[in-house]
């Protein structure tokens, strides 16, 4: 299990141990969770393993809600192997006989008394052969968890980068067409003052459209955005529990996307920051997923 790897939080495991009186067998799913929150059903026989178990959990797991079921099911015997306790047998016999009127014909069920408990005397289980069996299969279980994880994170990473190549092309794009929009905004503004205001002194139509050209300037933006791309590209890498980060990362986005969008004086920065906010929103889905 490598420890750089980006794991789901979206998986299942499933595994058998055998020992010499039964089979421990495992089954474990795992969804989103903001925190590890583990709930284990267990066999009375396996109660007093539990917090073992769960050290283990807390070890290999950091996020994710995790439900693992076990269950210990007994070799079925050969018949020449069954064991009958006859004492017990001839006594259920002849309790049954004191209910029933001597009248009656008695006809029990044969089947029905080897069911009383007892009746079949059961081999005896090693505790000690039985718990390392609830373990060894605790964990066979738990490491198809972390694989089956690791094979959906390395989806999920996949398609976070597609959606960060997308974010870097609107960039690119909304950067190279900067000083064009920014121009076309300043004539644009000029031209309105200058029918409007054709006695207000030219200097300061000047000063008013270099503000409003600074207001609608979003170079920072596209500069923070950039940045947020290579953190999330670092994080990837690095792997690990990184879902809350990535979720961080997603809310930065969202920050600078919506300053574009307010800022936006012409259709192309509106139309990128659409698309923009597209992306953010896929890639945010994704992101809960994440461990």
């Amino acid at each position: 299990m490598a420890k750089n790897q980006v794991r789901s939080m979206t998986a299942f495991g499933r595994a058998e141990v055998n020992y010499s009186t039964g089979t421990a067998v495992w089954e474990m799913r795992s969804v989103n969770h903001r925190y590890l929150e583990p709930h284990f059903r267990l066999p009375e026989a396996a109660r007093a393993l539990e917090s073992k178990l769960r050290e283990i959990l807390r070890k290999t797991l950091n996020r994710g809600k995790v439900e693992m079921t076990l269950n210990l099911k007994a070799n079925s015997g050969e018949v020449a192997g069954i064991e009958v306790n006859q004492a017990l047998a001839e006594q259920l016999v002849k309790a049954a006989g004191l209910v029933v009127p001597a009248s009656d014909s008695l006809s029990l069920n044969p089947l029905e008394i080897l069911k009383w408990p007892g009746v079949i005397a059961e081999p005896e289980t090693d505790a000690d052969e039985q718990a390392k069996a609830i373990v060894d299969g605790f964990k066979q279980a738990l490491n198809q968890v972390v694989d089956n994880r690791e094979r959906e994170g390395a989806e999920l990473a996949g398609f976070i980068e597609a959606r960060l190549i997308g974010i870097n092309e609107q960039v690119t794009t909304v950067r190279a067409l900067l000083p064009q929009i920014l121009q076309k905004q300043r004539e644009k503004l000029k031209s309105r003052l200058e029918e409007l205001l054709e006695e207000i002194d030219k200097d300061r139509i000047e000063q008013e459209i270099a503000l409003l050209a600074q207001k609608a300037d979003v170079d920072e933006e596209l500069d923070r955005l950039d940045a947020h791309i290579t953190e999330t590209r670092r994080v990837l890498k690095n792997g690990g529990p990184i879902g809350r980060r990535l979720d961080f990362l997603m809310q930065e986005f969202n920050r600078e996307a919506n300053t574009l969008s307010s800022k936006a004086v012409v259709t192309d920065t509106t139309q990128a920051a659409v698309e923009l906010k597209v992306l953010i929103e896929q890639m945010r889905e994704q992101v809960q997923n994440i461990e």
